[in-house]
């Protein structure tokens, strides 16, 4: 850990949200960078990654028998939920990976589907997706798995999206391929039947083959345009250099890829929209916003046998760009940002070791401008986050959840309106350090926090699922920007 000896003194002076620092300045059309281009640092995250997987397992944290399931709430009460540190966030519900149907007892990904007001849950785990209901009362209700797909390797790297009814599930295991999943197969699963295992591949509406060597890092969504997209799928070297590679599922029983985009070599995450911000160059076309290890790279992917960059953008701290998403799909104005090794390297606004998120004016999309930051008040590496109604979503591995009101960003694109409104600490093991917390991939991968109910599902590396809910009577009321129509969040008791 990089803290200097005055960093535990320092942490006593810390406010509830830092103000934001001077920001990273933009970078237009950036040299490109020999050790990004080849993947050097992707697979030296990757290496670190593993080697804390494999400390805990050597610590017995993936054991089944560990973590017990937590079945009535826990408020949270002066700054603790149980043994998790808190603030305005009731725990309800906690199941293992273990209760959830994994072996292997490693979790990643998440995404959720609702059906008619039921809500659903797909948690991502090493040997395969487990399903379960967000129950009214904010349980989860079991009801079978998909394993990983037959002829692969668990890989704790597994990514899901919904798209309409359909679970699009990729995986770093060479051989998995992209499973494509009926979710309504769960909506009459017999009590006595439950938990059910479908089979990897009868029980798919499609599967996706053509990948270079099977494996993806990441899978993404255009709902409105109807088609996925994998990023990151391995080979670099390969024609479609682990850029845009796109999946028609007009036809889900029939997936094949109509093109990609190579042109900017490797996409680690993007969120792809029909474009309905105010550059009237492209409105009503088909954009994907790409976080492309050292860059924010913006593409026209309208004609996907012939998608082109709209422009790419670097920014003064850079180290590894993660992934991001945009305020409002309706306006488009503004996206935040993580960078994943900022705050490992010591680099940028983050070399204190404590969360940046990165924002940016995209009005002009030729020519996007990085206008402000927003510092976490925890010590700790950003991961993913979300955006819904002017609140971040977002994983803090072992920081855990974090809710931003980000609702100020069009009025003040600095960054200085940005509040922590709650947190839900799921990495008690770092509490005691002179931080209360570690710059090491423990805790919270990602959470799902854009059910219409207002349940939360946090899905962790080491221990499993959380159900936890935001307490509007505890924290503030927020409210949301619709372009320049500000209205009350629908946050429900």
């Amino acid at each position: 850990m990089r803290a200097s000896a005055i960093l535990p003194l320092l942490t006593l002076l810390l406010p509830i949200s830092f103000p934001a620092a001077a920001a990273g300045k933009e970078i237009r059309n950036p040299p490109r960078q020999a050790k990004y281009d080849d993947g050097t640092v992707h697979m030296e995250l990757m290496g670190k990654k593993r080697a804390a997987f494999a400390n805990h397992r050597g610590r017995g944290d993936f054991n089944p028998k560990k973590w017990k399931k937590v079945k009535a709430p826990v408020p949270c009460v002066n700054g603790k939920a149980g043994e998790f540190r808190c603030d305005n966030i009731d725990l309800y519900y906690f199941a293992s990976h273990a209760d959830l149907g994994s072996t292997t007892g490693e979790g990643s990904s998440s995404w959720g589907w609702t059906w008619k007001g039921r809500e659903f849950i797909i948690i991502a785990q090493a040997d395969g997706a487990a399903f379960a209901e967000v129950t009214k009362d904010g349980k989860l209700d079991y009801l079978g798995r998909l394993p990983n797909t037959a002829g692969s390797n668990p890989e704790i790297w597994r990514e899901i999206r919904v798209l309409d009814n359909y679970a699009i599930i990729g995986s770093e295991a060479e051989n998995h391929f992209i499973q494509i999943f009926d979710m309504r197969k769960l909506l009459n699963i017999k009590k006595k039947d439950k938990p059910k295992t479908f089979d990897s591949i009868k029980d798919l509406t499609g599967l996706f083959k053509d990948l270079p060597i099977g494996r993806t890092h990441n899978v993404v969504v255009n709902n409105d345009f109807k088609y996925a997209v994998s990023v990151g799928a391995a080979p670099r070297n390969s024609t479609q250099k682990a850029g845009l590679i796109f999946i028609d599922l007009t036809d889900p029983t029939k997936p094949f890829s109509p093109g990609y985009q190579a042109e900017d070599g490797y996409v680690h995450d993007a969120q792809c929209l029909k474009y309905r911000g105010p550059d009237k160059r492209y409105k009503g076309i088909d954009i994907c916003y790409g976080y492309n290890e050292d860059t924010l790279t913006i593409y026209d992917v309208t004609n996907k046998a012939n998608a082109t960059i709209i422009s790419r953008t670097g920014y003064e701290g850079a180290a590894y760009t993660h992934q991001g998403w945009v305020l409002d799909p309706n306006d488009q104005r503004f996206l935040i940002m993580d960078d994943e090794y900022d705050e490992y390297d010591g680099v940028g606004p983050a070399a204190d070791g404590y969360a940046v998120t990165y924002i940016w004016d995209i009005q002009d999309l030729e020519n996007p401008k990085q206008t402000g930051i927003y510092k976490s008040p925890q010590y700790g590496i950003d991961h993913n986050q979300y955006v819904k109604d002017g609140i971040s979503y977002q994983s803090h591995y072992g920081a855990g959840f974090r809710m931003l009101d980000v609702s100020s960003i069009p009025r003040d694109p600095t960054g200085k309106g940005v509040k922590q409104i709650g947190f839900f600490d799921v990495y008690p093991e770092d509490d005691h350090l002179p931080n209360q917390g570690s710059l090491d991939f423990v805790g919270s991968w990602s959470s799902y926090a854009l059910f219409e109910s207002g349940w939360i599902v946090i899905n962790t590396i080491e221990r499993g699922a959380f159900v936890v809910r935001y307490n509007p009577k505890k924290g503030p009321k927020v409210k949301r920007a619709i372009g320049s129509e500000y209205v009350p969040v629908p946050v429900r008791d």
